[in-house]
């Protein structure tokens, strides 16, 4: 039986058919091909005709023809052969000058070193009919032994890194690397979507500086990029390099034939609107898939509920005497070593494992085989990593499946009852703020510490735009530079660069290290925030299948004592949060354009400050998901200055009347079931994960003495959704509107404002807030 035929058998399964809410088939298509460039060398003609590449898609010539005369951008789907278009006009530049240099950028390691395997195919050849390219490829990582560093900066022709290592490796050291930075001719930014928000602020930092330095050494190198479909591709990638950048997006590879399946998991209680695990329906469809032969990759969006469906699943196979059906299936996710990460990959490519269960640590286009089937377990935060993960089967052409199995979650739950909408729905916009305060300071000075500035080169252009003079007086004050004449000197005896991450507001990794029976060994890693809210003291931490309980948590000493453990349940830290308003920039309205303006709300724009902290956690049994029991927490608490979207409803608004009309509980009721539809729903709006907002009600807020709803930035000094939420409020509210009104309960479920809130006071507060016209306008405090 072929993969089709089984992929319709399991789908018509009893126990999954009658909850599909849409089974659609996306048709294969055929490919556009051009022929090899007139002008490719040879060399490289013959090793891509090795590896079976007799011709090139269509937009892959146009970026060989783009790159001609400036920066490229490339966007077409997964598996569409986005590596060749920066490989063939690369190598074309390298074989031509055999001085020049290339550095290819890509967001992991894991992703580095899948490339290198890539490039090494083309450039090694088959000797000795095929002899090897004259170019030498190196990685350059964390992981690379200082051995072979130097052989690296050396004798590498193109280099492969990422961004980190770039900021924290090489640019700081760059009179290592005269010889690369003299002859850089080409800067390839792989996987360009993933640098948004906070993460690509700080990227597009770590490019200036690159630019910089090579504009120092007297290169000034193209660019390359490449991207997954979003809605502002050029506009990124020109935030990104600060230069200008052709599109390249018209597709010319073909495509398999996939179904696209929309689960509904089944309703276990219709009153309270409560339907079926997430985890456990997930878990259901893997198997499934993987007892009918078919190679799957099961999406969760946690570090904890990875390991736990990985386990979940595992447990279901276990049987001694067919080793698990001879079917192995390991969890995936942040925190592992380099050799666990790397054992995974191979053990996917080479068919060892057959299943693989991953956050979305894996959503970018490493190769791990052939896989026909994946499944999402809940909605990720976008419909970019939606179909870049449901992207992920199918690779090698034929036919594939992904399931979307959705979760209890408003935007799911709308997702379900209006598919059509879900796949007309435009990708979301790539937003980026490089000059947000925090993160363009700390990059001055690294760039500080790199070279000085000089006044006549800031005043004719500087690659930080002339209000770097703002922040290096800044940096003066606090003696980090020195201004003798025209030029700005470093003048601290830090490191600048050591204590800046550009993946998260804390620098600061706690090592877990597993004391059982005395082996001090280092098992895996996190970052400090995430480690208090999940490996505090009598924590569960399960590592690949295996539970170690926590028995120590020491923050300043950045390190966490695991012992192993067998228990039935896993935990879950409870996080309280208070906001003080800092300052207040602007005022806006939300009014009503039909007929006489009326103000519904309003919003203020500013600077808070956000205290949380873990206070207790509960312990949650496995697989029926009971509440068996309370700790609490004793770690200190967080502090962040960030920004935030206030939406206000003062008494004369209509928001505020609706409000009015209601009690003091059921007021907060209704603030906080809107809170909550605004959290799991802005990503619509916005390219960010839910996890990146913040979210606090106030019946009476303490500093505007008026019911306030908080929407902020979850890092310092905020990333740009505050901002971008002052426009799309209007939009935000129709569409929550609409999902509380479609929702089928009578009194409030999991899908719409929550189990046992007020859904009728939530539906006639948000109804005040919508309305057929309506605009924003500054207001005055």
């Amino acid at each position: 039986m072929n993969t089709a035929a089984v992929l319709e058998r399991i789908i018509k399964e009893h126990n999954f058919a009658p909850y599909i809410a849409e089974d659609r088939l996306i048709p294969a298509s055929e490919g556009s091909y051009a022929p090899f460039p007139a002008n490719l060398d040879g060399r490289i003609a013959g090793n891509l005709r090795r590896r079976g590449i007799e011709r090139i898609y269509t937009h892959q010539a146009e970026v060989w023809d783009a790159v001609k005369s400036g920066n490229v951008v490339v966007v077409t789907p997964t598996a569409s052969g986005k590596t060749l278009c920066y490989n063939m006009p690369v190598l074309q530049a390298l074989l031509t000058d055999d001085k020049a240099r290339a550095l290819y950028l890509f967001p992991t390691k894991a992703l580095s070193h899948d490339q290198q395997s890539e490039l090494n195919e083309i450039v090694e050849g088959e000797p000795p009919e095929i002899p090897p390219l004259p170019v030498k490829v190196s990685t350059y990582d964390g992981d690379t032994p200082g051995s072979l560093r130097i052989t690296a900066r050396d004798l590498g022709r193109i280099i492969i890194s990422n961004p980190d290592m770039l900021h924290d490796g090489i640019l700081p050291n760059h009179p290592k690397w005269i010889q690369f930075f003299s002859h850089l001719q080409y800067v390839v930014i792989d996987e360009a979507h993933i640098y948004r928000g906070v993460f690509g602020s700080h990227v597009a930092n770590v490019i200036r500086r690159l630019r910089r330095i090579a504009s120092f050494y007297g290169s000034t190198p193209r660019f390359i990029l490449c991207s997954a479909t979003i809605a502002n591709p050029k506009e990124l990638a020109e935030s990104l390099t600060g230069e200008s950048v052709t599109l390249v997006d018209n597709n010319g590879a073909p495509r398999g034939e996939k179904r696209i399946i929309l689960y509904n998991p089944p309703l276990i209680d219709a009153v309270q609107g409560i339907r079926r695990p997430v985890t456990t329906e997930s878990r259901r469809w893997m198997l499934a898939f993987l007892r009918a032969n078919i190679k799957t990759i099961l999406f969760a969006h946690s570090r904890v509920k990875t390991e736990v469906t990985a386990s979940y699943v595992n447990d279901e196979l276990k049987n001694i005497f067919t080793g698990n059906s001879r079917i192995k299936v390991e969890a995936y996710r942040g925190g592992l070593l380099p050799n666990e990460r790397r054992e995974i990959e191979r053990g996917l490519r080479n068919g060892g494992i057959q299943g693989v269960v991953s956050t979305n640590a894996l959503e970018l286009g490493i190769d791990i085989g052939g896989l026909d089937a994946a499944v999402v377990a809940g909605f990720p935060g976008s419909f970019n990593s939606f179909w870049q993960q449901t992207g992920r089967a199918g690779r090698r052409g034929g036919t594939s499946v992904a399931v979307f199995v959705a979760s209890s979650a408003p935007l799911d739950q709308f997702i379900m009852d209006d598919p059509a909408w879900f796949f007309r729905k435009t990708v979301e916009e790539a937003r980026i703020n490089p000059e947000n305060p925090y993160i363009y300071t700390d990059h001055v000075k690294c760039a500080a510490f790199e070279l000085p500035f000089r006044d006549e080169r800031i005043a004719s252009g500087s690659f930080f735009g002339k209000e770097v003079t703002d922040a290096l007086s800044f940096l003066e004050q606090d003696g980090i530079v020195r201004r003798t004449g025209s030029t700005w000197h470093w003048a601290n005896r830090s490191f600048p660069a050591e204590g800046i991450s550009l993946r998260s507001a804390m620098t600061e990794n706690v090592v877990i290290i597993d004391i059982t029976d005395g082996r001090n060994a280092v098992i895996g890693e996190m970052d400090r925030p995430s480690a208090k809210e999940l490996i505090f003291k009598n924590a569960v931490y399960i590592h690949r299948g295996r539970q170690y309980l926590v028995e120590d948590l020491n923050i300043e000493e950045k390190k966490c004592l695991v012992r192993e453990a067998e228990v039935n349940y896993y935990t879950d830290g409870y996080v309280k949060t208070d906001i003080q308003v800092i300052l207040e920039d602007d005022y806006f309205e939300y009014a009503d354009t039909a007929g006489t303006p009326e103000c519904r709300a309003k919003s203020c724009l500013g600077d808070v400050l956000v205290r949380t902290q873990a206070a207790k956690f509960k312990k949650i049994r496995f697989h029926t998901q009971e509440n068996i029991g309370y700790g609490t927490i004793d770690l200190p608490e967080e502090e962040m200055q960030t920004r935030a979207l206030v939406l206000l409803f003062p008494p004369e608004s209509s928001g505020g009347m609706a409000l009015a009309l209601l009690d003091e509980s059921e007021a907060g009721s209704v603030l906080s079931s809107t809170g909550k539809l605004i959290k799991q729903i802005a990503p619509m709006f916005l390219l960010c994960d839910s996890r990146d907002i913040g979210i606090a009600e106030r019946v009476r807020d303490p500093h505007f003495d008026i019911p306030a709803l908080y929407v902020y930035d979850k890092y310092p000094g905020g990333t740009g959704l505050s901002e971008a939420l002052v426009r799309r409020g209007a939009d935000l509210f129709a569409v929550i509107y609409e999902a509380v009104k479609r929702c089928p309960c009578a009194k409030g479920c999991p899908s719409c404002v929550g189990a046992g809130e007020n859904k009728a006071g939530t539906a006639a507060f948000l109804r005040t807030l919508t309305g057929e016209a309506s605009t924003i306008r500054y207001a005055e405090g």
